[in-house]
């Protein structure tokens, strides 16, 4: 058991980057022609407890609103994505309306001083796309290529960051590596393509998952935590280290424009994955004495575990690192308070040997649809589901007073936190 108030004091460099991240599907609403809404619709048929996204946080109509409360808890980064499925509704056609919808948001992220990490697959694609198979199908990236020759040149002023994609790496299936090699591959065409365009630096957002075997003295378990970390991590990794592309289960290749697409890692973490070679499904749930459970119904982030922090950072020593989403789901937000504390100290720590850490964006700026549900709230801003009322938690308050000092300070935690949460209901 850690005491969060004996934590030390920490200082973090002043152009250190401090923000959050959204994703377009999860707040804006009404995705209509995203194939991620039909989905949605034909899975509530199936399952009556699946929630579709419907208005989602209505961020499409309400983001000036949003902007000036980004603005307002002293943000001085955002991530956010550009929706594809809206900005090309039918193959070849693209909805002006829609384009001009994201530049007012960039101009306005600008206007207040935010930095902007644009996302431009952050999952969901228009459904005309996933019916011809999406990025399962490498020759589909010539309608990629021209939506990007498209959207570049108009938004590229309004860009601090890019990432291409967000996190295409996890699955292990034949399907799924397939996937990893085109979209790998597409990843590093998309890179050379933006370059015509902008000068900002390049990545995809990588879900760094820490493998985690049960028993660390079996070799049973070590062996199934390098093969899932090999596959799920490192092959990403060494791809844009070497330009060999090296999967277990499929034959590996060698491409050379894949080498040195990244100009920074961008990173997306949470949490450790237990594997227990002893069980047919691999993955098992954290032990008893880790495990947090910390809304009403179970959920798969469930673990309090801040060194997965400063372990995967530690393996990123050679570009700059911007972590890109990590975050607390919680219905009491003294959780999320103590997570950001002990997440930014154990990302300091990866500083301090060496690590070029340049920001932090918490997921996620609001409560917001989990792909799947309402229920996972994540946001340092609550949304009532009805009026869409936005209000800041204390945790909201709490990391804009660590915004504004570039540190932690006990004194700081001790005006948001009088005493240790418990999960006992």
């Amino acid at each position: 058991m850690f005491d969060i108030f004996n934590l030390p004091d920490f200082t973090l460099p002043e152009d250190f980057l401090l923000g959050s991240a959204t994703a377009p599907h999860q707040i804006e609403g009404d995705n209509v022609h995203s194939g991620h809404w039909k989905y949605e619709q034909e899975e509530v048929l199936r399952n009556p407890k699946f929630q579709v996204s419907g208005k989602a946080c209505n961020h499409y109509n309400m983001v000036d609103e949003d902007v000036k409360l980004l603005a307002a808890l002293g943000h001085k980064a955002y991530r956010m994505g550009v929706e594809w499925a809206r900005i090309e509704p039918q193959e070849g056609v693209f909805d002006k309306a829609a384009t001009a919808h994201y530049v007012h948001e960039l101009e306005l992220l600008k206007k207040n001083g935010i930095k902007t990490f644009v996302t431009l697959v952050h999952f969901s694609m228009p459904l005309w796309f996933e019916e011809k198979n999406g990025f399962f199908d490498l020759d589909n990236f010539a309608y990629f290529e021209r939506y990007l020759r498209y959207i570049l040149p108009i938004i590229s002023p309004y860009v601090d960051f890019w990432n291409v994609f967000n996190e295409f790496n996890l699955g292990t299936t034949e399907r799924f590596l397939n996937r990893k090699f085109n979209k790998t591959i597409c990843h590093a065409r998309a890179y050379r393509i933006i370059k015509e365009y902008s000068s900002a630096p390049v990545s995809s957002a990588h879900a760094l998952l820490q493998y985690y075997g049960a028993r660390q003295s079996d070799p049973f378990d070590t062996a199934l935590q390098g093969y899932l970390d090999a596959v799920d991590n490192e092959f990403f990794f060494h791809a844009i280290r070497t330009g060999e592309l090296v999967v277990p289960g499929k034959d590996g290749i060698y491409d050379k424009e894949i080498k040195g697409t990244c100009d920074f890692w961008s990173i997306n973490l949470y949490v450790r994955q237990m594997v227990d070679a002893r069980k047919a499904k691999c993955k098992t749930r954290s032990m008893p004495y880790t495990h947090m459970q910390m809304i009403s119904e179970p959920f798969y982030l469930e673990e309090f575990w801040p060194e997965t922090m400063f372990n995967g950072l530690t393996r990123c020593m050679d570009k700059p690192v911007y972590i890109t989403e990590n975050g607390c789901c919680c219905d009491n937000d003294d959780f999320r308070i103590i997570y950001i504390a002990e997440f930014l100290s154990a990302l300091n720590a990866a500083r301090q040997t060496g690590v070029d850490v340049r920001g932090y964006l918490y997921w996620s700026f609001m409560d917001n649809y989990e792909w799947s549900s309402y229920a996972p709230r994540f946001g340092m801003v609550g949304v009532d589901r009805q009026t869409f009322a936005r209000t800041p938690k204390p945790s909201a308050y709490f990391y804009k007073e660590i915004i504004e000092n570039k540190a932690f300070k006990q004194d700081i935690l001790r005006k948001y936190l009088k005493s240790i949460p418990t999960l006992k209901k």
